[in-house]
């Protein structure tokens, strides 16, 4: 596993809506400072060379504050320390296979036949829900507790709730 359970401890992922007056680097600074543990880079507008350009901003200040950056398909340009892949995304074996064994690989997990699967296949951890309400994914449907609890039950890797 290339993530402990202490750095799943506060997972937070960017949401460009909430920024106000303030960038997202001031933002996710904010959230490092206020002890968040892990940060996931989510852009669904900027074109790739902005996104990039902004993940290795983020990288550099995430590595700072010795907490990982997960992102997407760009992990491995921009030497990310993980991805986040959902399950219609490229399958795990790919992934691991493109970043290397040291870099961490999320998977989301709405069912337990996807969680143990996930688990099967080499995932370090789990994302599953929409267990809160979300912003940052307009299509997410929520997930019931009861759910969220026997997926956690059904594998030995960590399992965070997103949504």
């Amino acid at each position: 596993m290339n993530i402990t359970r202490e750095q799943l401890k506060l997972y937070a992922v960017t949401d460009r809506s909430w920024l106000g007056s303030e960038t997202l680097y001031e933002q996710v600074e904010k959230a490092l400072k206020g002890g968040v543990t892990l940060v996931q880079l989510r852009e669904k507008t900027l074109d790739e060379a902005a996104f990039e350009k902004e993940g290795q901003e983020l990288l550099e200040l995430c590595h700072h504050y010795h907490v990982p950056l997960i992102i997407n398909e760009l992990a491995k340009k921009i030497h990310a320390d993980g991805v986040h892949i959902g399950q219609s995304d490229m399958e795990i074996k790919n992934a691991r296979e493109l970043l290397g064994a040291d870099k961490i690989i999320g998977v989301t997990a709405k069912t337990i036949e996807q969680a143990k699967a996930a688990e099967a296949a080499g995932a370090d951890y789990l994302g599953s829900g929409a267990v809160f309400g979300t912003s940052t994914k307009a299509d997410a449907k929520p997930m019931e507790l009861d759910l969220f609890q026997e997926i956690c039950e059904s594998v030995t890797i960590p399992v965070v709730a997103i949504g």
